[in-house]
């Protein structure tokens, strides 16, 4: 599966469009203890997330691919 949007939200959730159409909610919020998401507690560089297709990423390195994101993504439609 492909990731097609990612927005990130001002609760440090991102809301996704899969290429299938699904929408759902991702909670970065349990990561941020982790070092390598630590600079993602900075508002302005969680905001500044890139869509890899197969993954999503930050300037400052940390990552999430697809097959963790549809794990734990809350579908909303």
């Amino acid at each position: 599966m492909r990731i097609k949007t990612v927005i990130p939200q001002d609760d440090w959730t991102l809301l996704i469009t899969m290429a299938d159409g699904k929408v759902g909610s991702f909670d970065v919020q349990p990561y941020l203890q982790y070092e390598a998401f630590e600079a993602l507690n900075d508002a302005s560089e969680f905001q500044n997330v890139s869509n890899g297709g197969y993954f999503i990423e930050w300037h400052c390195g940390a990552d999430l691919c697809v097959d963790t994101i549809e794990a734990k993504m809350v579908t909303l439609s």
